[in-house]
């Protein structure tokens, strides 16, 4: 189990670890080209981001990854499987995300991937990740060290494959305003840390906390008027491990409920795509959710606040539901 004060050095250290090197990252990324392509069909405002570097989420990561590395080894002297996995996980839907948003770049235009061969590539890690976990399950049981760690069921696997997938682009929809993705991941990922710390499970808890702290250190280079953007790299990469936590903790209702403004903002695409095939009407304004908002005359201040300020009550519901369950 981390003792207290590793608990609070984790998050320190990812925040201050992309606090220093935040602005060398802009500054590579500007002179690397890397600026951000905004789509003409969005609000106008945006367009004024136009140019402002991307592809920070490669400054979150990093300082995620090498925290949770360090403080794992300091604490265990080892490198264990499943922090091998979480973290593969993280890198590989962000791997992704980064051929994304450098096919964005290159090309000049606001698209890259296209959506399915996205989608395919989300499916393939997380069909990988999940095998991964029924394997950990299986030789926990057998090394005796979970001797009550139940196979994974097909129906179960299935699901969390799914909810890999769903939350990555969840988060990814989420990310299109100042802040609003990095403040909701740092939520998410606080709220899982509480519940891998009550299930003892260290690995998934170092995880989180590094998340936490890295998310929380971005947003000074991130919050409005944002100097760097995290990209797909980063959207991507924190919804595919706020899910993987999840299905490591076997808490689907707890996803819901830490990850509630991502599937919102999903479900409101959701919701606008099928109203305007099926009747030719729109229901918001624009999709995702957030633009709904800023076209019905909201600041993109007040927009990112409500929504962090929901996102707060709805993983303080969700961690208190699972801990007094």
């Amino acid at each position: 189990m981390l003792a207290p004060i590793h608990i609070a050095l984790i998050p320190a250290a990812a925040l201050v670890l992309v606090l220093a090197f935040g602005p060398l990252a802009i500054r590579l990324l500007k002179r690397g080209g890397a600026g951000q392509r905004v789509r003409d069909d969005g609000p106008q405002r945006h367009l004024e981001k136009a140019g402002t570097p991307t592809m920070g989420g490669l400054l979150l990561l990093g300082a995620a990854v090498v925290v949770a590395l360090a403080a794992h080894w300091w604490t265990t002297r080892t490198i264990s499987l499943h922090m091998v996995t979480l973290l593969a996980v993280l890198l590989a839907f962000g791997s992704i995300g980064a051929a994304d948003d450098w096919m964005k770049i290159t090309r000049g235009r606001s698209l890259g991937l296209r959506a399915r061969h996205k989608l395919l590539l989300q499916l393939l890690v997380a069909v990988l990740f999940i095998y991964a976990l029924a394997g950990e399950s299986a030789v926990a049981a057998a090394l005796g060290e979970a001797p009550d760690a139940q196979p994974l069921h097909p129906a179960w696997a299935a699901f969390w494959a799914l909810a890999l997938v769903a939350t990555s682009n969840a988060v990814n929809l989420a990310d299109g305003l100042d802040g609003l993705a990095a403040g909701i991941c740092a939520i998410g990922a606080a709220g899982f840390a509480v519940l891998a710390l009550k299930a003892a499970d260290r690995e998934t808890a170092t995880v989180a906390l590094a998340l936490t702290g890295a998310c929380i250190g971005f947003l000074a280079y991130n919050h409005h008027p944002a100097k760097v953007f995290m990209g797909d790299v980063g959207s991507l990469a924190l919804g595919g491990a706020l899910a993987a936590m999840a299905a490591r903790l076997h808490q689907p209702l707890a996803l819901i409920g830490l990850c509630f403004i991502p599937f919102i903002e999903e479900l409101s695409v959701i919701v606008q795509v099928i109203s305007f095939k099926t009747t030719g009407r729109r229901v918001l304004r624009m999709s995702p959710l957030h633009h709904h908002f800023e076209l019905s005359g909201w600041s993109e201040r007040r927009v990112v606040l409500t929504f962090w300020l929901a996102g707060i009550v709805a993983a303080a519901a969700a961690v208190a539901a699972s801990l007094f369950a």
